[in-house]
């Protein structure tokens, strides 16, 4: 483990001005150690923020009071792609480069891995989820998604329907586990007892659905890489809706619906955070100080959207209040 000190960048003011009203929001970036290309992130229960420093092969750990980082090594290969933290409070990560989902006990630092099955192909390990059971569902982009149930501490790999591409994954707050399909261009919802997923596709084709997220109605709202847009499906009625991100070509990376059913997304294109209101079906774009800063993942907790600049070695954070 090592710790670095740099200096942050000053918080920039925007104002968003629609027909209802005018509000104020803090953008700021944190310098994280060159090379780490971080690539997702997780607030932190204590405040502080995790975060997978793929180039490095370790997860990271900011204090956004003083912004220290710190770095805890992941293992020999480590390739660290999502982290979130459960319900134990801990880091779990996606490790594409071990193969295994890991997990850091967040008082020692202490790693513990849950390597897949053997005699299995290669994952490509990407994004997980803990289900409202406790049990973690992940991804991997080769055609596979799994389970992990840490009371047990049991690994199962399940062959996703169409083969290559699950990528993003969440649990809905009614307990559906949903994860979308970049190579499929589909999502689909995952069966917890059986383990079963069931295809859902939107009405573009092709448009790479790389990420899920859902809001307090239990909708998914997805990242459609291909196509820059952002869909919106209903459970209760099937429906699917679609957005079209503004710009001459937007590339919608990453999807997070914060506690006010606000919609975030990462635009590549335009090297910018986007926020959507479904009510207003309105966007209001926030372009970032770094050049081709490429967030590819969005989390938060409330009033604080974050996200990982990957290309600028960064992390991002808009407070909304």
């Amino acid at each position: 483990m090592y710790a670095s000190s740099a200096r942050y960048l000053g918080i920039f003011t925007l104002m968003l001005v629609s027909t209802a009203q005018a509000a104020s929001l803090a953008l700021q970036e944190y310098p994280v150690p060159k090379g780490a290309h971080p690539h997702d992130v997780a607030p932190a229960s204590d405040g502080g923020v995790w975060y997978t420093a793929q180039g490095s092969g370790e997860l990271g750990y900011l204090d956004p009071k003083t912004g220290k980082t710190r770095h805890i090594p992941l293992g020999q290969g480590s390739q660290p792609h999502g982290v979130i933290v459960g319900p134990d409070g801990a880091p779990w990560i996606t490790d594409s480069g071990l193969n295994a989902m890991v997990r850091v006990n967040p008082k020692t630092d202490q790693v513990q891995t849950f390597p897949l099955p053997a005699g299995g192909d290669w994952a490509n390990l990407n994004t997980a989820t803990f289900d409202k059971k406790g049990v973690l569902w992940f991804t991997g982009q080769s055609g596979v998604y799994g389970r992990v149930d840490p009371k047990t501490n049991t690994v199962e790999v399940f062959k996703a329907p169409r083969g290559r591409g699950p990528y993003g994954i969440s649990t809905t707050p009614d307990g559906a586990v949903y994860y979308a399909s970049l190579a499929g261009s589909h999502i689909a919802r995952i069966d917890t007892v059986t383990g079963e997923a069931k295809v859902l596709t939107p009405p573009t084709a092709n448009q790479g659905a790389r990420r899920v997220w859902p809001d307090s109605n239990n909708r998914i709202w997805v990242s459609e890489w291909n196509t820059g847009k952002v869909a919106m499906y209903d459970p209760k009625t099937g429906a699917w809706r679609e957005w079209r991100l503004p710009g001459q070509n937007p590339q919608a990376y990453a999807v997070y619906v914060d506690d006010k059913d606000m919609v975030w997304l990462s635009d590549f294109g335009a090297n910018a955070l986007v926020r959507f209101d479904p009510k207003q079906e309105t966007f209001q774009v926030f372009t970032l100080p770094s050049t081709s800063a490429q967030v590819r993942q969005l989390l938060g907790r409330p009033g604080e959207v974050w996200g990982a600049e990957s290309g600028a070695d960064k992390l991002v954070v808009i407070r909304t209040r």
